[in-house]
């Protein structure tokens, strides 16, 4: 099973803005959100980004933890 990384990460976010798309929310399953809470960088960035859990962000892009283990998946507003 492939874990996610935090390059995967902020390699699919670069990806996306070069190609004009503005990433929105991030949907990561819970397995995925707990690998990448281990890395410092991330789980600095996240915890502080606010209070609530439900209203975490990493880059100024929402985080939505779901049911699915290892769900990864980046949705961008339609411009």
């Amino acid at each position: 099973m492939a874990i996610l990384t935090i390059k995967k990460l902020d390699d699919t976010l670069s990806e996306l803005v070069v190609n004009g798309k503005k990433p929105e929310k991030i949907l990561l399953g819970y397995k995925a959100y707990g690998d990448l809470m281990n890395d410092r960088g991330f789980f600095e960035e996240v915890a502080g980004s606010a209070m609530d859990p439900n209203k975490r962000k990493y880059k100024n892009i929402k985080i939505k933890v779901t049911q699915d283990e290892y769900q990864f998946e980046v949705k961008c507003s339609k411009e």
